[in-house]
């Protein structure tokens, strides 16, 4: 990948899309959490423990290359990015239990992605091909928080510009996704073929299975239809941009990324088909039923 790309552009782009996030977040968020307790113990148990062992699953059942296993292994690990906020809006989720989701994730992935991480690297006998080295992941969060806290504290200080920014940001986030993917599969273009072949349909599988996770477990412990959606909004919709910049930042891999821009492409229409589907309960529940 191109090196200005890998060292400014790459960070940069985290970091513009976790600004939007803090314009969206207040403290309080993280105190709801506390007054949803079911709904954020079960949607971070899916997140944290069921979503890499069922990815592990899927990496062993397509048999996929090592490199492309650690790399949806990361995408896995990767907490709910900016876009599992829109979708939940989108589809009638409970909007303010998904952004404490994303910010209570986003924190606890500082241990739990390391972790993941280093383990699949070992599993796999990649260690040869990358490395992982605790401080290089550190510095990636930091390039997370420390935009996320400038704009917590711009939505505490200017709460109008924060709301009209909301919109563009959201769109921008869209669009440095996309660019990266692009220039993912331009860089990789000798091999691309080959990787949609090997990863498109664990990608694809991974997605939906995250989505479902994500709605029918919550379901089964009680959680209502809203909170519900907005539990699979978060564990379906990953934060790629983070998996890519770990990728080729911390691990210097830019086929580690490459699961991570495949699912940033197929996660859109799966992501709205699933939530068109799952939203018809909502519209067809009195509102009075959805508060218990």
């Amino acid at each position: 990948m191109d090196s200005a790309l890998a060292t400014v552009g790459l960070p940069l782009a985290l970091a513009l899309i976790m600004f939007g996030l803090g314009l969206d977040l207040t403290l309080d968020d993280f105190r709801r959490v506390g007054r949803s307790p079911k709904a954020a113990a079960v949607a971070l148990g899916c997140q944290l423990l069921v979503l890499p062992a069922l990815c592990f699953g899927i990496v062993l059942l397509f048999d996929l290359p090592p490199l492309l296993a650690v790399g949806l292994l990361l995408l896995a690990a990767s907490p709910g990015g900016t876009t599992a906020n829109l979708f939940s809006h989108l589809f009638r989720g409970d909007v303010a239990l998904n952004i404490s989701l994303t910010a209570v994730n986003s924190l606890l992935a500082l241990l739990t992605l390391p972790l993941v991480m280093n383990l699949a690297i070992d599993y796999f006998e990649v260690g040869d091909s990358v490395s992982a080295p605790f401080g290089e992941v550190v510095k990636v969060f930091a390039i997370v928080l420390v935009p996320v806290a400038i704009g917590m504290a711009v939505r505490r200080s200017r709460p109008a510009f924060a709301a009209r920014m909301d919109k563009a940001v959201r769109i921008g986030s869209a669009v440095v996704l996309a660019i990266l993917v692009i220039a993912i599969m331009v860089d990789q273009r000798d091999n691309i073929l080959d990787y949609l072949a090997d990863v498109g349909l664990a990608a694809a599988l991974f997605c939906l299975a995250s989505l479902a996770i994500g709605y029918v477990v919550p379901r089964a412990f009680g959680v209502v239809e809203r909170q519900a959606i907005a539990s699979s909004m978060e564990i379906g919709v990953h934060n790629a941009t983070l998996a890519i910049v770990i990728a080729v930042e911390v691990l210097d891999s830019v086929p580690i990324s490459v699961p991570a821009a495949v699912y940033g492409v197929v996660m859109f229409p799966l992501a709205a088909a699933w939530g068109a589907w799952v939203s018809r309960n909502v519209r067809r529940t009195p509102m009075g039923a959805l508060r218990g």
